[in-house]
């Protein structure tokens, strides 16, 4: 499921998420699912964050959360309102909770995942009426880059 809306891509959208996609080549360097997450508000970056679930014995350690985590100590606020978070895989449904529960206005994702992606590939929380904030998503930008990484992780992985 194609949930973009190519007219709402922008320059900048695809500056980000090449830092975003920085972050998840830090994961790889450290042998972690290469996923990579930045916040930014006011046309500056408020935190970044990188996949460390196997290096810390956490599963919660994804990216996202990372980054939600740094930004809300950085500001000393849990609500991030008027942010747009950068993934370079779509949320998944923690992610997404998280997401909600910090007020975060945008989410500009890379690569599908139709295994655990929540905001249209295997759900699409997005839609759910159950929720007091929606933010807006936006996916596929940087798609291919986005999920050759991972890709080629896996691929080696399985070798």
């Amino acid at each position: 499921m194609n949930i973009t809306n190519l007219n709402k891509i922008s320059d900048e959208d695809l500056l980000w998420m090449s830092v975003a996609f920085e972050e998840a080549e830090k994961s790889l360097e450290k042998n972690e699912v290469p996923v990579g997450a930045i916040i930014t508000r006011d046309n500056r970056i408020l935190s970044r964050g990188h996949n460390l679930p196997i290096s810390r014995s956490d599963p919660t350690s994804h990216a996202e959360i990372n980054a939600i985590r740094s930004a809300s100590k950085k500001t000393r606020n849990y609500r991030l309102a008027n942010s747009t978070l950068y993934v370079t895989l779509e949320p998944c449904v923690m992610c997404y909770g998280a997401i909600i529960h910090s007020r975060i206005a945008r989410v500009v994702f890379g690569a599908y995942d139709s295994v655990t992606g929540s905001c249209g590939s295997c759900l699409n929380l997005s839609k759910a009426k159950c929720f007091n904030h929606y933010p807006e998503i936006i996916g596929g930008v940087m798609q291919k880059k986005c999920a050759q990484i991972l890709t080629e992780f896996f691929k080696e992985r399985r070798n």
